[in-house]
């Protein structure tokens, strides 16, 4: 069967999610055939999704129409749009939800990328979000900029749960997970009961390697060339090492004690850029127990049809990861650099997504006037 190995990825600890949604792939009925047959068990979404289904004005024509007869302002319009899908995908992954008790079975919304760098606009946006959802199941993505990291406690003190998204270096990791721990501490605080408060840290990987390989191609010697398509990898695991170390500490006993779950790394940008590594290479290098990966369909299938689950491909792999780094450090590549060039572009990419879907939106308005 094909969907073995996706059965022995799941049994290995990685939670498979699907990164994709749109209406057509709800009402198709995709999402379900997914859940049930490939063991899909959560749904990221992105401006850059949103933006790609949006296009498909017949999918949305209805509603948009009936937006356009309320003479509805786009970002109403465009919440609408989202969060419409969103709540039905909640709804599709519900099944998975309940067998996980609330681990899985989660869908999530982002917050406008065009925020990022607002604190208070964030969190506004997020309590929004949730509202208009309005499922237990639901994650607000926050991204892990330095105005995003107050956010991300402000909203788990709310008792929302919360997709960290956008994380690239390993000293945002920790402090995302310090943020983590902060916003449950409030959250015990004010009432909330911690059992019910869900997180991941998608942490992204294809794109190092895009970015680094880029600038080994340019010193392009010998050494520089044998260091291609190893830096992604193994910030990855340096990232797990640091979950490792932080979910052991006291002050995350005293909230497991409480009730609370740990905030799993979410492996996201897990597609292949590079046409010469192996298409599935950032799941089977990236399984670990309590871990997600996000794959686009592709992956998911491709994975099902010729994947190899390493059982803990990780943790024996923390000296020789950090020597990769070493290694490409000594090189004359700055690692801060590298991981300040990835927000920055992934925050702007998201927010010409955003641009690019209120613009849809504004043209599916008017024509349905």
């Amino acid at each position: 069967m094909s969907s073995d190995r996706l059965a022995e990825l799941s049994a290995a600890g990685v939670a498979v999610w699907l990164d994709d949604l749109s209406r057509a792939r709800l009402s198709g009925g995709g999402l379900d055939k997914l859940r049930r047959e490939q063991h899909v068990v959560g749904v990221t979404t992105n401006p850059t999704i949103f933006a790609k289904a949006l296009t498909s004005a017949e999918d949305y024509a209805d509603q948009v129409k009936d937006l356009a007869l309320r003479d509805a302002q786009v970002n109403e319009a465009m919440r609408a749009l989202m969060t419409y899908d969103v709540r039905w995908a909640c709804d599709v992954m519900k099944p998975a939800a309940d067998a996980s008790k609330g681990i899985d079975g989660r869908v999530s919304i982002e917050v406008d990328p065009g925020l990022a760098a607002d604190t208070a606009r964030t969190v506004a946006e997020a309590k929004a979000l949730w509202w208009l959802v309005d499922r237990d199941n639901l994650f607000i993505k926050i991204p892990a900029t330095k105005e995003g990291l107050p956010a991300i406690t402000a909203v788990l003190a709310e008792g929302i749960s919360v997709n960290v998204t956008l994380i690239f270096s390993l000293e945002r990791y920790e402090a995302v997970m310090n943020a983590f721990f902060a916003g449950l501490e409030q959250a015990k605080a004010n009432g909330h009961d911690l059992a019910k408060i869900g997180s991941v840290a998608s942490f992204f990987v294809s794109r190092v390697d895009t970015e680094y390989d880029k600038r080994l191609d340019k010193i392009g010697s010998d050494e520089a060339t044998a260091l291609k398509g190893k830096a992604a990898i193994a910030n990855a695991k340096l990232a797990y090492k640091k979950y490792e170390e932080l979910f052991s500490s006291e002050r995350w006993q005293a909230l497991a004690d409480a009730g609370a779950h740990p905030q799993r790394p979410l492996w996201a940008s897990t597609s292949t850029k590079n046409p010469e590594y192996r298409d599935v290479i950032y799941v089977e290098e990236l399984v670990a127990p309590g871990t997600v990966n996000t794959m686009p369909e592709a992956v998911i299938h491709a994975f099902a049809d010729h994947g190899e689950v390493r059982l803990d491909a990780i943790t024996g792999s923390y000296a020789e990861a950090q020597q990769v780094m070493d290694d490409l450090a000594a090189i004359g590549i700055d690692y801060d650099d590298v991981v300040q060039v990835l927000e920055r572009e992934g925050v702007e990419k998201f927010s010409v997504s955003g641009n690019e879907m209120i613009e849809t939106v504004r043209t599916a308005l008017e024509a349905g006037k």
